[in-house]
């Protein structure tokens, strides 16, 4: 723990002065469900994509990266290259066609609502499936923030784990309760400038203080972290394990929490903008955040119990308290820059897609809007029980939910906007073996079953989309029509 300065306590009181200032603002903006889940699709391009990166960064990339970092060094790059990747060519390929087709779309506020009207599912199952793996997985991903927010706050105030999870989901549900989307979005734009701050100011203060070069002295530490092609213990790293790695950048084409900032983006014209500066601003963050943990390697004498805790330890050794407290609310910022994100997702798969099919009645407007704050709550509850497992890791959590995301949903999405074929079948058949590999994959072990389960996950949902929709071609004409007045629009 920490040394309890107030000045510590001075930093924190004032990042949260200015999120619920905005929070407020944006509450006095929000009229509708559209205004809620989307902003009324408002977002300039620096919003856009400032928000869509801060809530793809969550507490990982200040905890569970950096951690990564600092036991198995230079091997990180895989993963930080297959994310790269991923954003550029989500940015690239998805964005446009996805606030097209969903605003032509009677403006399809969540991804379960856009696939029901593409493939004219009068029916609700291949909406309502969606629905379900979007809630069951990000379930998890809202833990793997309400986890890393108990160890924030238990390295730094001294809170027990458990009040320490509770405070921080607290903390979350009551300013996503306020202003939805744009309190989001635009929190996400100073959470995402401060994580910035943070993760670029902690190595260099770290490396500025070495008395000699920083290779000198990762060369004494362990000269295997300077090798990318090898693990910590010298071991060449297996085929297996890099294209796990680079499959990381596969889960994004799923992600409903990022998908959402192209839904939201006020002109078609402002995305080749938008993603020059997400893509940027993700290299930067990434390559600092590795840079973090490899320091915390020469730098920490004795070894962490918790590798994942190397930033927080790091900035209460290098800097006085205030400034310290303002780095460590960086930490808070990337977590509830995710979370808020994907509470709100979640609410608007309950109240959008799910509920009225349950009660079997539609709701207007307002309607939603209640329902979908009320789902807040519920998901937030459940999530923090998750997350009071203190063995949790971040990364962990987050890889499972990252994966079945991008297995259950990416392929679904990314083949419906491109592909004229694909049929309402071949949809369902791709979002539930998708889903069910990463469910499946994720209990066994050994052999080809160490591979990421996104990996598998996604080549199974991308062929079991081809083949339905082939072997279904005969009931897809509705879809053709919908696909093609979409092209043109």
């Amino acid at each position: 723990m920490l040394n309890l300065n107030p000045a510590i306590t001075i930093s924190f009181a004032i990042y949260m002065l200015i999120v619920f200032a905005i929070a407020i603002y944006a509450w006095r903006k929000t009229q509708d469900a559209s205004d809620y889940y989307l902003g009324g699709r408002s977002l300039s391009p620096a919003v856009a994509a400032l928000s869509a990166g801060a809530s793809d960064t969550s507490g990982w990339v200040l905890l569970g990266l950096p951690g990564y970092a600092y036991l198995a060094g230079l091997e990180v790059l895989w993963l930080s290259l297959g994310l790269c990747a991923g954003i550029a060519i989500n940015w690239l390929f998805t964005a446009n066609r996805l606030r097209r087709f969903s605003h032509a779309l009677n403006d399809s506020v969540t991804l379960p609502s856009y696939l029901k009207r593409r493939f004219a599912d009068p029916s609700n199952v291949l909406s309502s499936m969606a629905s379900l793996f979007i809630v069951l997985f990000f379930l998890f991903y809202v833990s793997s923030g309400l986890i890393g927010g108990g160890k924030l706050f238990e390295s730094v105030f001294g809170l027990d784990y458990y009040y320490a999870v509770i405070f921080g989901a607290i903390i979350v549900i009551v300013y996503t309760l306020f202003g939805g989307f744009l309190a989001v979005s635009w929190t996400d734009v100073f959470q995402g400038l401060l994580i910035t701050l943070a993760l670029i100011v902690v190595p260099i203060v770290a490396f500025g203080q070495l008395d000699e070069s920083v290779y000198a002295r990762l060369e004494q530490h362990n000269s295997n972290m300077l090798n990318g092609w090898t693990d910590s213990e010298g071991s060449p790293l297996s085929w297996m394990t890099i294209v796990s790695l680079l499959g990381w950048g596969l889960g994004y084409f799923g992600q409903p929490h990022i998908l959402s900032r192209f839904k939201a983006i006020a002109k078609v014209e402002d995305i080749p903008k938008a993603a020059a500066i997400g893509v940027a601003w993700s290299l930067v963050v990434y390559v600092a955040a590795i840079a973090v943990g490899m320091q915390g390697a020469i730098s920490i004498a004795e070894p962490l119990a918790d590798p994942e805790k190397v930033f927080i330890v790091s900035v209460g050794l290098l800097f006085h308290p205030l400034v310290a407290g303002i780095l460590l609310a960086a930490i808070l910022a990337a977590i509830m820059s995710t979370i808020d994100s994907q509470l709100l997702v979640c609410s608007s798969s309950l109240a959008e897609d799910l509920y009225p099919v349950v009660s079997k009645r539609q709701l207007n407007s307002q309607q939603r809007l209640s329902v979908g704050r009320y789902a807040v709550g519920i998901i937030a509850i459940i999530a923090t029980v998750i997350a009071m497992d203190r063995e949790s890791k971040v990364l962990d959590v987050v890889s499972y939910a990252w994966a079945g995301l991008g297995a259950s949903l990416g392929p679904a999405l990314l083949i419906s906007l491109f592909w004229r074929d694909m049929s309402k079948a071949g949809a369902l058949a791709g979002v539930i073996v998708g889903g069910v590999t990463v469910i499946i994959w994720k209990q066994l072990n050994g052999g080809i079953f160490d591979m990421f389960e996104l990996v598998p996950g996604f080549i199974l949902s991308c062929t079991a989309i081809y083949i339905v929709s082939r072997i279904t071609q005969a009931n897809n004409q509705a879809a053709k029509e919908t696909f093609d007045q979409l092209v043109d629009c």
